[in-house]
């Protein structure tokens, strides 16, 4: 299972360090990501990411940064000092706050104080539209006109140019992602949800075995796992769903 494992991302959406802890204890084995968002980033700090790294996890930062581009520079910077393996900025602010991103990291590598063996940099990718967004959301209320495949591509594109990495689409995107800025330009989709699963808050889902014939990279993977009786065994059933598709 280590193939499909390496693609999925479980979300640590949760209010302290201590449930998040527990949680990839419950999952010890499994070389899965870890996710951490804004609600446990905010209530545990840097030092949990710290630990998650000594423990030998993967860490994607889900913070999606959006400020002016020098706030934007410090802040990639950090991250890369901190050591995270992935972390994002929102599409929406514009090229030269992506492109200021990219130097961030640069700049972090080139102290020499980094934690990254070799020079290796983190990998950088900026937030489309949210998978909560439908196309009367964005159209009405953001006010941007058009569909939304339309818009995350020209987004996708944005990012390509100013030297990221890759994009945070939903799955129902990835495949016109990969078509048009080739396979080795990162897909991670959130919205992932096994068959028969309720969709909760999300408008733009798809199983993890559509999302990856879809052409995503990484699976972001939350509530289906963390609000289980048994993580452990969901998260494997969703690798075996995986592993014959």
């Amino acid at each position: 299972m280590n193939g499909p494992a390496e693609k999925v991302m479980v979300a640590l959406d949760m209010p302290d360090a201590a449930m998040a802890e527990h949680l990839v204890d419950r999952l010890a084995g499994i070389p899965c990501w870890f996710k951490v968002g804004m609600e446990l980033f905010y209530a545990a700090g840097p030092d949990l990411v710290r630990r998650l790294k000594a423990g030998g996890h993967r860490v994607f930062l889900d913070l999606k940064m959006h400020d002016i581009p020098n706030t934007v520079k410090g802040g990639a910077k950090s991250l890369t000092m901190l050591g995270a393996d992935m972390f994002n900025v929102h599409a929406a602010g514009g090229t030269a706050m992506m492109a200021a991103a990219a130097e961030g990291v640069r700049e972090a590598l080139a102290s020499g104080n980094a934690p990254f063996a070799g020079g290796q940099a983190p990998i950088v990718i900026a937030v489309t539209q949210l998978t909560s967004t439908s196309r009367t959301v964005m159209n009405e209320e953001i006010g941007i006109p058009g569909p939304v495949e339309q818009t995350v591509l020209r987004y996708a594109e944005l990012a390509a140019g100013a030297g990221l990495s890759g994009v945070v689409a939903s799955p129902l995107e990835a495949g016109l992602i990969k078509e048009k800025l080739g396979a080795r330009f990162v897909v991670v989709t959130p919205g992932i949800r096994p068959a028969g699963a309720d969709r909760a808050d999300q408008s733009r889902v798809a199983t993890p075995a559509e999302a990856v014939r879809a052409g995503a990279d990484y699976l972001v993977i939350g509530r289906p796992v963390t609000a289980s009786p048994d993580p452990r065994a969901a998260l494997i059933s969703i690798l075996e769903e995986l592993n014959e598709g």
